[in-house]
């Protein structure tokens, strides 16, 4: 990846609506060639999808919770099971205090609650630690 192909990254991750035209003309290419280069990206796997940023709380999901999943096993095949409970945004096998890190978002703790034990019910799982979000200061993907 060049220079230009990181700018292209920058500018559709900021808005992924821009033209060709209007990402070519802001990294000096005409648009053909900034379509050629998103096309490489994609096939390369830099891209990976398309997307849109949504207001979590206009969707009912307010709450937004990070869980530490103790495991009594390796836990690195339990992301089929994790993926399976829509819930669930994001599972990274972690290195530190538990095996797994989930980043969960629901309506309410009630509903948390009802996550913690689909969770639970997962092979291998021994026990859970809960950090649930006060409020968001920003996210955001590196460029």
């Amino acid at each position: 990846m060049d220079d230009i192909d990181r700018m292209l990254v920058g500018l559709l991750q900021e808005d992924a609506t821009r033209s060709y035209a209007a990402l070519g003309q802001a990294v000096g290419l005409s648009s053909g060639a900034a379509h050629e280069r998103v096309r490489k990206l994609r096939e390369r796997g830099v891209i990976r999808r398309t997307t849109i940023e949504v207001d979590q709380e206009a969707l009912g999901r307010a709450v937004t919770a990070y869980v530490l999943v103790d495991g009594g096993s390796w836990m690195g095949d339990a992301g089929e099971a994790l993926a399976a409970i829509p819930e669930v945004e994001e599972a990274h096998v972690i290195a530190g205090p538990a095996s797994v890190l989930l980043k969960v978002r629901t309506a309410g703790t009630r509903e948390l609650q009802d996550v913690l034990r689909r969770v639970f019910q997962v092979d291998g799982v021994t026990g859970t630690r809960t950090i649930v979000a006060l409020d968001t200061l920003f996210e955001r993907t590196l460029k």
